[in-house]
């Protein structure tokens, strides 16, 4: 009987918890932002979509500068450096009253959540066995989904009771916590030997994998209008209380990553994508279809049921197609693709359902998915085999 290496070391529990804390302080602006500025400052959809993309645009410049950092230096003070200027960050909500300032902050947050992330996840991929890493990999991120699950839920509940200011003050609480959990870690330390030239787009992006890449951008898409217009499409459908949807959808993709991490470690990783995609697809036909709160509900349950079979089957790929030298710029590829196909969601979701509505553009979101459900199986699925390496 093969013994399993340990996952559940004291380093993997701290980044867990410091991710998780740092999960939630990002989570509770994610549904109130959009609504702060529509009620309070009578922000159009149009700017709202502006607000909320200038972050992803953030995160498009810093994620492949991120990965060549942890790959470079220590990653442990390049994390704590990301989250405590993440956290020291949220202070500015306090004064912003104009979309511009709202833009700059959100553009600015989104430098350091990027950087935070990057540094985050190749941290525990490092500490991952390399026999359980899809494994490990979803119940790493099982602990940003509890974050995505809880976060959301009770940053509409502050906001509504005792507004926007209190709901910035327990995201600061909650980042400080973080920062004092990251203090604890310790980092492996691993003999670097980066063979890149000096000047080389290969140093920043994971380049086999950029077909995959272009592949995952119709699903950011969908999750970017999820994060961005989930609750103001349930406030618009009379949802009492549209922060419900964050839990169902969190509870789905808990329930989901864990196995379907494990199914990967298996040899399965191609079914997985499949199922995830079409699951996701599903999802969406029925977010935008059906209106009322079991169909809001339920249907926020199965794209989380994808959307968590997605996220470790396709972080392993790229992990998989990089060698441990370059574990960085592989995360901040994967990290990448999310980043620019949310902003894009974020950004061209607004103008669609200013032009079309909430119900059409979900419509559309569904249908991105079975283009990518196609480009994977004829596209990416090849490219995978024909790069992955050796796990090490």
């Amino acid at each position: 009987m093969e013994i399993k290496e340990k996952l559940w070391t004291r380093n993997f529990i701290n980044v867990s918890v410091s991710n998780f804390l740092i999960a939630c302080s990002f989570f509770l602006l994610m549904p109130t932002i959009p609504v702060y500025l529509a009620e309070q400052l009578r922000v159009p959809h149009s700017q709202i979509g502006i607000v909320l993309s200038s972050y992803a645009i953030a995160l498009l410049i810093i994620r492949p500068f991120s990965g060549y950092l942890v790959d470079i230096y220590s990653r442990k003070p390049l994390y704590i450096i990301g989250i405590a200027f993440f956290t020291l960050i949220f202070t500015g909500y306090f004064f912003a009253y104009t979309v511009i300032f709202f833009v700059i902050l959100r553009f600015v947050h989104g430098l350091f959540w990027g950087l935070s992330t990057v540094s985050a996840n190749t941290i525990a991929i490092d500490i991952i066995p390399a026999s359980r890493r899809a494994e490990g990999i979803g119940f790493f991120g099982v602990n940003t989904n509890i974050a995505m699950a809880v976060a959301p839920y009770f940053a509409v509940n502050i906001y509504d009771s005792y507004g926007f200011p209190v709901l910035i003050s327990t995201a600061i609480l909650m980042g400080s916590l973080a920062v004092g959990t990251a203090l604890l870690l310790k980092t492996p330390t691993k003999k670097r030997s980066l063979k890149v030239p000096p000047i080389s787009f290969d140093r920043f992006v994971l380049v086999n994998a950029f077909p995959i890449l272009i592949n995952q951008l119709f699903l950011a898409f969908g999750w970017g209008t999820l994060v961005a217009f989930a609750v103001l499409y349930g406030k618009e459908i009379d949802i009492s209380n549209a922060g419900i949807f964050f839990l169902f959808l969190a509870s789905g993709i808990i329930l989901s990553r864990v196995t379907s991490g494990k199914i990967v470690d298996k040899g399965y990783i191609h079914i997985v994508m499949m199922v995830a995609i079409v699951t996701i697809s599903v999802g969406f036909t029925c977010f935008a279809m059906l209106h009322n709160i079991f169909a809001y509900a339920s249907s926020a349950f199965v794209l989380g049921i994808g959307y968590g079979t997605l996220f470790p089957a396709l972080q392993t790929i790229y992990i998989d197609m990089a060698p441990a030298s370059r574990r960085g710029t592989a995360n901040s590829t994967y990290l990448l693709g999310f980043d620019l196909g949310i902003g894009i969601g974020m950004l061209l979701g607004a103008i669609l359902e200013v032009r079309y509505g909430f119900q059409s553009m979900y419509l559309m979101t569904a249908g991105f998915c079975i283009l990518s459900l196609i480009m994977y199986w004829t596209v990416s699925r090849k490219i995978f085999e024909r790069y992955k390496l050796e796990k090490d």
